[in-house]
Protein backbone atom coordinates (compact mmCIF):
# COMPACT_ATOMS: atom_id res chain seq x y z
CA UNK A 1 0.00 0.00 0.00
CA UNK A 2 1.52 3.44 -0.58
CA UNK A 3 0.30 5.12 2.06
CA UNK A 4 3.18 4.57 4.33
CA UNK A 5 5.86 5.72 2.18
CA UNK A 6 5.01 9.70 2.27
CA UNK A 7 4.32 8.80 5.92
CA UNK A 8 7.80 6.86 6.12
CA UNK A 9 9.50 10.21 4.65
CA UNK A 10 8.45 12.02 7.16
CA UNK A 11 9.46 9.90 9.88
CA UNK A 12 12.73 9.58 7.95
CA UNK A 13 13.39 13.26 7.46
CA UNK A 14 15.28 15.75 10.15
CA UNK A 15 12.89 17.44 12.03
CA UNK A 16 13.22 20.69 14.47
CA UNK A 17 10.32 21.97 16.17
CA UNK A 18 9.22 25.48 18.15
CA UNK A 19 6.29 26.45 20.15
CA UNK A 20 5.36 30.23 19.52
CA UNK A 21 2.54 32.61 19.75
CA UNK A 22 0.13 29.47 20.16
CA UNK A 23 1.54 27.76 16.51
CA UNK A 24 3.55 24.73 16.53
CA UNK A 25 6.66 24.92 13.93
CA UNK A 26 8.00 22.12 12.59
CA UNK A 27 10.53 22.52 9.69
CA UNK A 28 11.44 19.23 8.03
CA UNK A 29 14.74 18.41 5.88
CA UNK A 30 14.48 15.42 3.99
CA UNK A 31 17.50 13.12 2.46
CA UNK A 32 16.86 14.96 -1.11
CA UNK A 33 18.22 18.09 0.32
CA UNK A 34 14.66 19.77 -0.01
CA UNK A 35 12.90 21.72 3.09
CA UNK A 36 9.37 21.64 4.55
CA UNK A 37 8.26 24.03 6.60
CA UNK A 38 4.72 23.62 8.73
CA UNK A 39 3.16 25.38 11.03
CA UNK A 40 -0.05 23.65 13.61
CA UNK A 41 -2.20 25.46 15.63
CA UNK A 42 -1.30 23.54 19.18
CA UNK A 43 -5.12 23.83 20.46
CA UNK A 44 -6.83 22.09 17.35
CA UNK A 45 -3.72 20.48 15.68
CA UNK A 46 -5.15 22.10 12.44
CA UNK A 47 -2.67 23.09 9.84
CA UNK A 48 -2.41 26.98 9.01
CA UNK A 49 0.36 26.98 6.65
CA UNK A 50 3.04 24.74 4.45
CA UNK A 51 5.97 25.91 2.70
CA UNK A 52 8.70 23.85 0.49
CA UNK A 53 12.20 25.08 -0.52
CA UNK A 54 14.89 23.21 -2.54
CA UNK A 55 18.29 23.77 -3.43
CA UNK A 56 18.90 25.58 -6.38
CA UNK A 57 21.47 24.98 -9.20
CA UNK A 58 24.63 26.68 -7.43
CA UNK A 59 23.52 24.87 -3.94
CA UNK A 60 22.01 27.69 -2.45
CA UNK A 61 18.68 27.62 -0.86
CA UNK A 62 16.21 28.79 -3.27
CA UNK A 63 12.88 30.90 -2.44
CA UNK A 64 9.75 29.45 -0.12
CA UNK A 65 7.23 28.24 -2.10
CA UNK A 66 3.55 28.18 -0.26
CA UNK A 67 1.52 25.33 -0.51
CA UNK A 68 -1.04 26.56 2.21
CA UNK A 69 -1.74 29.42 3.50
CA UNK A 70 -1.58 33.40 2.80
CA UNK A 71 0.70 33.48 -0.45
CA UNK A 72 3.67 35.74 0.41
CA UNK A 73 4.55 38.88 -1.85
CA UNK A 74 7.48 39.14 -3.51
CA UNK A 75 7.44 42.32 -2.47
CA UNK A 76 7.66 42.50 0.67
CA UNK A 77 10.73 44.40 2.47
CA UNK A 78 11.72 47.50 3.52
CA UNK A 79 11.54 49.37 -0.29
CA UNK A 80 7.58 47.78 -0.14
CA UNK A 81 5.98 51.23 -0.19
CA UNK A 82 7.73 52.46 -2.94
CA UNK A 83 7.80 49.47 -5.47
CA UNK A 84 4.96 48.87 -8.01
CA UNK A 85 2.33 46.44 -6.52
CA UNK A 86 -0.29 44.38 -8.07
CA UNK A 87 -3.57 45.41 -8.34
CA UNK A 88 -5.26 44.70 -5.20
CA UNK A 89 -8.44 43.56 -7.39
CA UNK A 90 -6.81 41.11 -8.72
CA UNK A 91 -8.04 37.41 -7.66
CA UNK A 92 -6.06 35.86 -4.74
CA UNK A 93 -5.65 32.15 -5.01
CA UNK A 94 -4.92 30.55 -2.11
CA UNK A 95 -5.13 27.16 0.22
CA UNK A 96 -6.57 27.26 3.92
CA UNK A 97 -7.49 23.74 5.09
CA UNK A 98 -9.67 22.66 7.96
CA UNK A 99 -9.02 19.45 9.76
CA UNK A 100 -11.43 17.29 7.91
CA UNK A 101 -11.07 19.13 4.08
CA UNK A 102 -8.38 20.68 1.45
CA UNK A 103 -9.87 24.20 1.15
CA UNK A 104 -8.94 26.91 -1.50
CA UNK A 105 -10.19 30.67 -1.60
CA UNK A 106 -10.15 33.18 -4.61
CA UNK A 107 -10.53 36.15 -3.37
CA UNK A 108 -11.67 39.34 -5.66
CA UNK A 109 -14.10 37.34 -7.72
CA UNK A 110 -17.98 39.29 -7.73
CA UNK A 111 -19.51 37.18 -10.00
CA UNK A 112 -22.52 35.44 -9.07
CA UNK A 113 -21.88 31.43 -7.98
CA UNK A 114 -23.41 30.41 -11.23
CA UNK A 115 -21.23 31.48 -13.14
CA UNK A 116 -18.77 28.94 -11.62
CA UNK A 117 -17.98 25.31 -12.91
CA UNK A 118 -15.54 23.17 -10.74
CA UNK A 119 -14.50 20.08 -12.03
CA UNK A 120 -11.80 17.21 -11.20
CA UNK A 121 -9.51 16.14 -15.04
CA UNK A 122 -8.78 12.51 -13.74
CA UNK A 123 -5.74 12.14 -16.30
CA UNK A 124 -3.91 15.26 -15.52
CA UNK A 125 -5.02 14.66 -11.65
CA UNK A 126 -5.97 18.48 -11.39
CA UNK A 127 -9.34 20.59 -10.31
CA UNK A 128 -10.58 22.79 -12.67
CA UNK A 129 -12.37 25.98 -12.35
CA UNK A 130 -14.05 27.80 -15.27
CA UNK A 131 -16.70 30.94 -15.38
CA UNK A 132 -19.41 30.93 -18.33
CA UNK A 133 -18.37 34.48 -18.57
CA UNK A 134 -14.47 33.77 -19.55
CA UNK A 135 -13.47 36.00 -17.10
CA UNK A 136 -10.85 33.49 -14.98
CA UNK A 137 -9.93 30.29 -15.56
CA UNK A 138 -7.72 28.12 -12.79
CA UNK A 139 -6.21 24.91 -12.98
CA UNK A 140 -4.25 23.56 -9.91
CA UNK A 141 -3.43 20.37 -7.94
CA UNK A 142 -3.88 18.79 -4.76
CA UNK A 143 -0.65 17.72 -4.08
CA UNK A 144 -1.53 15.82 -0.82
CA UNK A 145 -3.50 13.21 -2.59
CA UNK A 146 -0.06 12.99 -5.21
CA UNK A 147 2.15 11.87 -2.43
CA UNK A 148 -0.45 9.20 -0.82
CA UNK A 149 -1.08 8.15 -4.58
CA UNK A 150 -4.83 7.91 -3.42
CA UNK A 151 -7.11 8.43 -6.45
CA UNK A 152 -9.52 12.03 -7.47
CA UNK A 153 -13.02 11.58 -6.14
CA UNK A 154 -15.73 13.87 -7.91
CA UNK A 155 -17.90 13.41 -4.68
CA UNK A 156 -15.30 14.77 -2.41
CA UNK A 157 -15.81 18.03 -4.12
CA UNK A 158 -18.04 21.01 -3.49
CA UNK A 159 -17.73 24.60 -4.22
CA UNK A 160 -19.47 27.94 -2.66
CA UNK A 161 -19.50 31.17 -3.29
CA UNK A 162 -19.90 34.46 -0.72
CA UNK A 163 -18.22 38.23 0.19
CA UNK A 164 -16.53 38.06 -3.48
CA UNK A 165 -14.89 34.97 -2.57
CA UNK A 166 -15.03 31.54 -3.95
CA UNK A 167 -14.60 28.72 -1.61
CA UNK A 168 -13.64 25.42 -3.10
CA UNK A 169 -13.77 22.11 -0.54
CA UNK A 170 -12.43 19.03 -1.05
CA UNK A 171 -13.32 15.78 2.03
CA UNK A 172 -10.35 14.57 2.72
CA UNK A 173 -10.23 10.71 1.84
CA UNK A 174 -9.88 8.80 5.13
CA UNK A 175 -6.58 7.10 4.72
CA UNK A 176 -5.45 10.95 4.75
CA UNK A 177 -7.18 11.87 7.49
CA UNK A 178 -5.60 8.57 9.30
CA UNK A 179 -2.09 9.96 8.47
CA UNK A 180 -2.59 12.98 9.46
CA UNK A 181 -3.69 11.70 12.91
CA UNK A 182 -0.85 9.64 13.11
CA UNK A 183 1.63 12.38 11.69
CA UNK A 184 -0.13 14.52 14.78
CA UNK A 185 1.04 12.41 17.66
CA UNK A 186 4.36 11.75 16.63
CA UNK A 187 4.90 15.83 15.95
CA UNK A 188 4.01 16.03 19.19
CA UNK A 189 6.70 13.90 20.85
CA UNK A 190 9.41 16.10 19.27
CA UNK A 191 10.51 18.25 21.90
CA UNK A 192 9.69 21.79 20.96
CA UNK A 193 11.78 24.88 21.99
CA UNK A 194 9.67 27.58 23.44
CA UNK A 195 9.05 31.56 22.74
CA UNK A 196 12.17 32.74 23.59
CA UNK A 197 14.62 29.27 24.05
CA UNK A 198 16.15 30.01 20.51
CA UNK A 199 14.23 29.82 16.85
CA UNK A 200 13.70 27.46 14.59
CA UNK A 201 15.03 27.19 11.03
CA UNK A 202 12.45 28.22 9.72
CA UNK A 203 12.36 31.90 10.63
Amino acid sequence: MAVPSWLERLRAASKTALVQDGKRKIHYLFEDGKEMAEEYEVKTGQLMSRKWREKNTLGGSGKWQVEVGEPTSPLLGALEGELIKESSSNPVFMRKDTLTSFQWRIRNLPYPKEVYSVSLQEEQRCCVIRTTNKKYYKKFSIPDLDRYQLPLDAAALSFAHANNTLIITYQKPKEILAAEEQLQKELKKIKAANDGDGDCKTQ
